[in-house]
């Protein structure tokens, strides 16, 4: 490395954050293990993981790789040569160079969430900030790298041709325009000559009054507590509930990529928005296909009483309602089919 010396385990003079989802895991045990022991950087990762069970991504990671790689803890200062490691159920950002990991509202539909750690490392150590998106479905951590380039951050993508799933990389590289996209072993060597330039210790940004939303976004940990208005509504209202809260969402246009909070900071990307409610489609479809086929058996079985009673025209009745409800579920079973095909593209 050129440039002043830095111990490991010292505070750092580069951070590097990570994110991966569908496929990246591969990607990043690659990566990290292409870095070495004493790199001058505080390395901060998130996957998407489900939440509900001890994650064992730490120690995976650890295989293989020079660095020492930790389980992030709530608290814990950033420094050099550490891989620092979201765990499920909870997000994890930078604040005033220490890690904070804590639950909070969903983000893009996760926790942990990229665009929070991205935007944190953004606000807090600006030009210092190199991103690194991996495979990975939708778009979480494009709006997170457009606000690390905003900051003069350089933003990395893994190559959408060798990402096991392309969405992530895609998604950030049409939202950041000089996000430089490459295989996973030119991303580390770029990592290494990026970090080995920066010549002394970040300095700290304290107390941004001139941060704006694009760079405070929404802290899903509750520290920054002005991301989103307790009384004021944080954008207007495009007429949409959120799921599962039912809360109203607003429209914030303060970036190139239109953000979805509602007032409890439970935040949606456009592409994760329209997933969501491709969801919410086809669950209430097949609410509707049972029910209609339900209807059908019961109408079939109605139908069938009848006769044995010699009740003729209700024989008749039963069997048209029964065709009916059979005719909708078919209409319903063929819309389902064409939302499976278009899922797949």
């Amino acid at each position: 490395m050129s440039g002043v010396p830095q111990t490991p385990g010292s505070p750092p003079r580069a951070v590097v954050v990570v994110g991966a989802s569908a496929g990246g895991i591969d990607a990043l045990r690659r990566l990290l293990g292409l870095l070495p022991a004493d790199l001058p950087a505080a390395v901060l990762v998130v996957v998407h993981l489900a939440s509900g069970y001890q994650s064992a991504l730490a120690r995976i990671l650890a295989r293989g790789c020079d660095l020492q790689v930790e389980t992030a803890a709530d608290g814990a200062p950033l420094r050099n040569g550490v891989v620092s490691v979201a765990t499920p159920g909870c997000h994890l950002v930078v604040h005033d160079g220490r890690l904070r990991v804590g639950p909070g509202p969903r983000e893009n539909g996760h926790r942990p969430a990229i665009d929070p750690l991205f935007r944190s490392a953004a606000r807090w150590y600006g030009t210092g900030v190199t991103a690194v998106v991996l495979s990975g479905t939708l778009d979480d951590g494009a709006a997170g790298s457009l606000t690390v380039a905003a900051r003069g951050g350089v933003v990395l993508v893994q190559d959408p041709d060798e990402a096991a799933y392309s969405g992530m990389p895609e998604a950030t590289l049409r939202a950041v325009a000089a996000a430089e996209a490459a295989p996973v072993g030119r991303l580390a060597e770029i990592l290494k000559e990026r970090v080995g330039r920066l010549q002394q210790p970040l300095p700290v940004a304290v107390g941004e009054a001139a941060a704006s939303r694009l760079v405070a976004g929404t802290d899903p940990t509750g520290l920054d507590s002005g991301a989103v208005p307790a009384v004021d509504p944080p954008g207007t209202s495009p007429g949409l509930a959120r799921l599962g809260c039912d809360g109203v969402l607003f429209e914030i246009y303060e970036q190139p990529l239109p953000g979805y909070p509602c007032r409890v900071g439970d935040a949606r990307s456009s592409e994760s928005l329209k997933a969501e409610r491709s969801e919410e489609l086809e669950s209430a479809l097949w609410v509707a296909l049972r029910s209609l086929e339900e209807r059908a058996a019961l109408h079939r079985k109605l139908a069938a009483d009848a006769r044995g009673r010699g009740r003729l025209s209700m024989v008749a009745l039963s069997e048209d309602r029964a065709s009916e409800a059979e005719r909708s579920a078919e209409v319903i079973r063929q819309l389902l089919h064409r939302l499976s095909l278009q899922a797949q593209d």
